[in-house]
């Protein structure tokens, strides 16, 4: 009992810590509003089970304690809350798995993930010619482009939960991490990845059908989805054809605070304090929240989106989201610049909730995925 004291009192210090930064750094009139205020620790009300939130107070504490004042990351502290899991040959829930080295001076490899069975309605529906029948998903793992790996424990279930339930083979990017490696770097090892795949078909499984290409992230790495599309746009590929994006809770910013922000500062997984912390870390010396990178629609922004050729897209949101107002006017924009664009919205979501198989919201972004792949290879009358 006395345990779960101290990690409730360390809880509630992490959030008055959050507040705080939040009252110092946004200074709008309608925030000295004591309702709004208020409103500001709504996500202290969110209830988990006693495990996920043992865990989450936990991890929150060790990462925040990672991040030196010299603005590094203490990798061997920060590594206690991200276990890694190795590949197996072996079926795990029905999927083995396997690592392929892209480029070891970079660290840049994959984690290609397989199902042991395909059912017979899929291989018909979409399997071509020559026998290849599943779809695949290059799959770009959040943590604000500063932590996890593809080998990450958590990002291992993922994938191969995505897998399993999708019947699709998943391809998982190890990229490099900030700050040690800033923008635009994550950009260029998913990209590259995108290449090698194309020009080394052998290295997937056999029954994978390259023409049935989707993108798909969370967090950072439904951001570096966008970024990766648009430079995917101007490059020929000869194998892989992209039919769709599926971006989770993208990490999208600007200079401005939103009402979301304001309103889901303290999240259970992320708040105000750690996104502006993961900006500056990833951005380059010098930059704003206003960057491309952040603010993809923004006043910096020199890509007009309506002339290029962007894959139908699908935004997973939630409600209980801080950057809930960035994703929703992520979908607006493509929408308004005539690009075809699914919402699938979870209003009881926090950021991150996808991951934990025991909450409600993550199966309704897996059946909303599964949906909008149908959708998609249809199209390719497969």
């Amino acid at each position: 009992m006395r345990f779960f004291l101290c990690l409730e009192l360390i809880c509630l210090q992490q959030r008055t810590r959050e507040f705080n930064y939040l009252s110092e750094s946004v200074t709008s009139p309608w925030m000295l509003n004591l309702k709004q205020l208020i409103q500001t620790n709504k996500m202290a009300s969110v209830q988990l089970p006693w495990k996920l939130r043992l865990i989450y107070t936990a991890c929150k504490l060790i990462v925040n304690l990672s991040r030196r004042r010299d603005d590094t990351i203490n990798r061997r502290l920060q590594s206690l809350t991200d276990p890694k899991t190795s590949p197996s040959k072996t079926p795990r829930n029905g999927v083995v798995s396997s690592d392929t080295v892209i480029n070891s001076s970079k660290d840049l490899w994959f984690r290609c993930y397989t199902p042991t069975t395909t059912t017979t309605s899929a291989a018909a529906a979409h399997g071509g010619d020559d026998g290849r029948s599943l779809p695949i998903i290059i799959y770009i793992h959040g943590g604000g482009f500063a932590i996890y790996s593809a080998s990450s424990t958590a990002y291992d279930s993922w994938c191969r939960r995505l897998s399993g339930e999708l019947n699709a083979v998943v391809v998982s990017i190890n990229y490099r991490l900030a700050p040690e490696h800033r923008c635009p770097t994550q950009y260029e090892d998913s990209f590259d990845t995108l290449k090698f795949l194309d020009e080394n078909l052998d290295k997937l499984p056999a029954n994978v059908n390259p023409k049935l290409c989707f993108i798909a992230g969370d967090s950072a790495g439904g951001n570096l989805v966008h970024h990766v599309a648009v430079k995917a746009s101007e490059y020929e590929f000869s194998s892989l054809k992209l039919i769709g994006l599926i971006s989770i809770q993208p990490f999208f910013g600007g200079e401005e605070r939103t009402e979301s922000e304001i309103r889901n500062s303290g999240g259970l997984l992320l708040s105000l304090e750690d996104t502006d912390w993961y900006w500056k870390m990833f951005l380059p010396d010098g930059s704003d929240r206003d960057h491309p990178a952040v603010n993809v629609f923004g006043p910096k922004s020199s890509v007009d989106i309506s002339r290029v050729k962007y894959p139908s897209t699908l935004i997973l949101i939630g409600g209980l989201d801080l950057l809930y107002d960035w994703q929703r006017k992520y979908y607006d924009e493509l929408k308004k610049a005539g690009k075809e664009a699914d919402l699938v919205e979870d209003p009881n979501a926090f950021h991150g909730s996808h991951m934990f198989e025991e909450l409600p919201g993550s199966a309704l972004f897996i059946q909303g995925i599964r949906d909008f792949m149908g959708k998609q290879m249809n199209k390719e009358n497969y």
